[in-house]
């Protein structure tokens, strides 16, 4: 297990999440983005517009960012996973603790959907951040498999775990049978372990 963060810095974690958390409520709650301003979201997380701008540049990547930012490192949980173990197991077992973050904060998780879905001038923001992460996760690969930076294997790999992921939190926040977002992860990547088969439809099933 990682050490837990230090008092400065697990107090900067609060007021990102802080900050985070009064932009998408005020968002949703007013029904747009451009009706809410940096000075309400400031005061409603307790701190100054000073301070929201040491956090994000605009209110945009206030609405965008990550609330599970500083909370999880995939690059030293991917290097830190099974030796031996394939990627695709690796990257399952890099990627727990993010899940586990994600499922306890599911309703966060769920607000922030909806606002983005609700405000579609933030999707540009989305897709930048997604890359960024994909980036991240393409050389966390190399890495781990030694494989040299220009190498297509780590950002196929990167690429195709963010789709599944990307899919797996979509299902699980429409999942009405509340099954936890760690199920939708591990269905999804079964199916890329086993080259994307396509699987045999139900009707088919019945007739055997």
């Amino acid at each position: 297990m990682p050490p837990p963060p230090g008092r400065r810095e697990s107090k900067r974690q609060q007021t990102r999440l802080a900050l985070i958390t009064a932009a998408l409520r005020l968002v949703d709650e007013r029904g747009g983005a451009d009706r809410v301003t940096v000075d309400e979201i400031s005061a409603a997380a307790e701190v100054s517009p000073r301070t929201f701008f040491n956090y994000f540049p605009t209110k945009e990547d206030a609405l965008v960012g990550d609330p599970m930012e500083g909370c999880t490192d995939i690059r030293r949980d991917l290097l830190a996973a099974a030796p031996g173990a394939d990627v695709l197991d690796a990257l399952l077992e890099a990627l727990a603790p993010a899940v586990s973050q994600i499922q306890r904060d599911r309703d966060l998780w769920l607000l922030r959907m909806r606002v983005i879905e609700a405000n579609p001038q933030l999707i540009p923001q989305l897709i930048a951040a997604a890359a960024s992460a994909e980036r991240d996760l393409a050389e966390a690969v190399a890495e781990r498999t030694g494989l040299p930076p220009d190498h297509p294997y780590p950002p196929v790999v990167a690429a195709v775990t963010n789709a599944a992921l990307r899919v797996a939190v979509m299902r699980w926040a429409s999942d009405a049978a509340a099954q936890p977002l760690s199920t939708h992860v591990r269905e999804a990547f079964v199916m890329v372990a086993a080259g994307l088969a396509a699987p045999t439809p139900p009707s088919e099933k019945w007739k055997r």
